[in-house]
This record gives C-alpha cells, structure tokens and sequence, in this order.
C-alpha cells in the first residue's frame, strides 16, 4: 500500500473514532440532584402566618432557533403559565411555613406576599424559571433564576414513582422562600399583613384610605397611620375583601380542574417530546457518520486513481466498490436525516389538547345575581369593578371604576 493511501486510512480511522466517541456520550442527569423539600418542624401560630399569592406566569418567548423551537407554541407556554404556579402552590401547601396559598391573575392587589415567575426556557428535558418574590411593604425578598436539566429517561422514573420530574427545581423555590420567611421578626409580620389590607383598602377606596399608607421610592410602603379598629368603613372593607379571598378561592378551584386535567396530557407531551429530540439527535449523529463514510470512500476512490494502480485489477475492483459505496452511503445519509421532520411532526401534533379558558362564574352579591364570563383574569377584573360599586354604593364614597 502507497504511502498515501496508508495515510488516507489512517484519517479515515481518525475520523471513525472521533464520530463513535460522539455517539456514545452518556446520558445527563439532573443538574440539580435531589433536594428535599424544608418543611416546618413545629406548628407556626396563626399570627405569623402569612398568606402568599402566585400571580399566573408570563409565558415568556419561544426559542428562535427552528431546531430548539420545534413543536413548541404559545398555546402550550400560556398552558404552562397557569399549570407551574399552580405546581408550585401545591409544593409550598406541604411545607407548614404559610397560611393561604393562592394562584391569582397578574396585578392582583392585596397580596401579603407576592410571587411572580416568567418561564425562561420549558422543552421538555430544560426548564428555567425566573421567580420575584416579593411582600406587601414593598420589600424584595430575592429575584433569581432556576434552572434544572433532566435526561428523557426521568419521565419513566418520574411516572413510577408518581411525582413531578422537575420536582427538586420546584422545591428549591419553596425552600429559598421559607429560608427568607424565617428572618422576618415578629413585628415584620405584623406589619405586612397590616400593609396589605391597607393597599387593598386603599386600592377599593383611595379617597378614605389611600393617605394611611406613605409610597416611598421603588413602591415601598410604610404606614403613616392605622384606621381604628372599630371604623365601620374599615370593617366594610374586611367583609368585602373576605368576600374576595372567596372568589379568589373559586378562581382557585377552577385552576385546580385545569391543573388536573392538564397533568397527564401534558406529562406525556413532555416525555414524547423529549424521547423525540433524543431520538432525532441520535439520527443526526448517525446520518452524519454515513456522509464522512461516504466522503471518505470519495476521497479514496480518487486517491486510488491517482496512485497509478488502477492498471491493476484487483485494484479498480476496490476503486469500482468504493464509489457504489459512496453512493449508497451518501444517499443513506441523507435519507437517514429526512427523517427528523417526521419525528418533528410528531412533535407540532401534541399541543392541541391544552386550554386555559375558565368556565363562566355565576355570582350572587347582595341578592342580585352577576355573570362573569371569559378568561380567569378577566372574570377577577370584572369582580373588582363590582367590588369597588358595591363599595361605592353602600358608603357614597365616589368610585374608582366604571
């Protein structure tokens, strides 16, 4: 064999262990490892709970990237908005460290403590949160990005064991919320929860309460006087607002219905989704092994020629077998990558079964009976204009909304 010829087999080998190295690289786990959720020791009394709100998520953007992008859309993101929040409500109702636990729609007044989440990235095998938290004086607890990584094959560990696959990323948001909570003194508890009733009475009546509260920079809150606790229009605004823990608490169970019926559907599009990308990645791999195989057999059929040999016939016998190599290698190659667009249909096909439309509410207040109708944020939005003219109408105080 000519010098150039051994050195061609010898890149051809190169090549080979360069591409077999790549397709067996071992499957990732989950960056984030186990992390057991922090949960109370000891009974916290009543007083010092505070009642936490998760505002619906933002849906954030999907990738720009087509291969990234596949099969994800906003349908399932906005989907995703309303099922996370409600996700991690159910995680932090185990721990013992809060009163109420509520999802709310975006811009809810009244919160005692506040968290708000855009999702970042959510494809199945990545999700990446960005979680503001945040209490009713105005004062932010932290603002942070979570990000966790699991392989396709958590989804059958997960299913087993009948529990979230990113569970470990949801429990490091309730534990980071519970470690903040437990630096709060006594007297800071009794002030946000004293905060909040003033801004959702300030926010019903601004004209009566809004010169209770003093908004400093960054809409930080300080109370510059208390009503008395016997002031009727004060506690006007309790019963209203009892009144809308109520609804939020229907909202609530609407949200549950949806968080119930989305859970299978949507953790079976997340296991086929990333079997899927498992799948086509593995083709790729293997599509672009057959075109060197083939590219490699071009070069040395024409290395072959050009060594002088070719007079000989064992050696245009090999030549002859290398370029109808060539060709089933190159044209196997290409076929072998077609087809990722039919696992990427696969993909597009799994979001149809997703809606986060609430059923229309029906509420009776003060014997006349009131329809709420369209999305669970623009139901509440309805509910609070009511709120405020009822308000309105019972004290004489002007109204805010019309």
């Amino acid at each position: 064999m000519s010098l150039q010829l051994k050195s061609l087999a010898g890149l051809l080998i190169m090549s080979l262990l360069v591409l077999s190295g790549c397709s067996t690289v071992g499957i990732k786990q989950s960056v984030d490892g186990s992390v057991p959720l922090d949960k109370a020791v000891a009974q916290i009394p009543d007083d010092q709970l505070l009642d936490v709100w998760i505002e619906l998520f933002e849906p954030g953007e999907l990738p720009t990237d087509k291969d990234d992008a596949m099969g994800l859309t906003m349908d399932i993101r906005d989907a995703e908005a309303r099922y996370i929040p409600q996700h991690l409500r159910n995680t932090m109702e185990t721990t013992g460290y809060w009163g109420a636990v509520r999802v709310v729609p975006q811009d809810t007044e009244g919160a005692e403590v506040l968290v708000r989440g855009r999702i970042l990235k959510s494809d199945g095998l990545r999700l990446s949160l960005h979680i503001d938290a945040l209490d009713a004086t105005g004062r932010q607890w932290f603002e942070r990005a979570y990000s966790s990584e699991i392989s396709y094959l958590a989804y059958q560990n997960s299913r087993r064991a009948r529990r979230e696959a990113f569970q470990p990323l949801y429990n490091r948001i309730a534990n980071d919320l519970a470690e903040y909570r437990s630096r709060l003194e006594a007297d800071d508890n009794r002030a946000i929860r004293q905060t909040a009733e003033l801004r959702f009475a300030a926010d019903l009546a601004p004209d009566a309460f809004g010169g209770h509260l003093e908004e400093k920079s960054r809409q930080r809150y300080d109370i510059s006087r208390l009503p008395a606790a016997n002031d009727p229009m004060l506690q006007r605004v309790q019963a209203i607002r009892d009144r809308d823990f109520l609804l939020i608490d229907t909202l609530n169970g609407h949200f549950d219905n949806f968080y119930r019926d989305m859970q299978q559907p949507y953790d079976d599009w997340r296991r086929t989704r990333s079997e899927e990308a498992h799948a086509l990645e593995e083709i790729r791999r293997e599509a672009n092994m057959r075109k060197l195989l083939g590219f490699a057999a071009i070069v040395g059929a024409v290395a072959l020629e050009a060594s002088g040999n070719n007079r000989n016939y064992g050696s245009s016998v090999l030549r002859d077998a290398m370029l109808v190599g060539v060709a089933y290698a190159v044209k196997s190659g290409f076929d072998k990558a077609s087809e990722t667009e039919i696992h990427s249909a696969a993909i597009e096909e799994l979001d149809d079964s997703f809606s986060a439309e609430a059923r229309p509410m029906v509420v009776d207040v003060e014997g006349e009976t009131h329809e709420l109708t369209g999305s669970a944020e623009v139901q509440y939005t309805k509910w609070r204009a009511l709120l405020k003219r009822i308000y309105s109408s019972e004290t004489g105080l002007p109204g805010t909304a019309n």
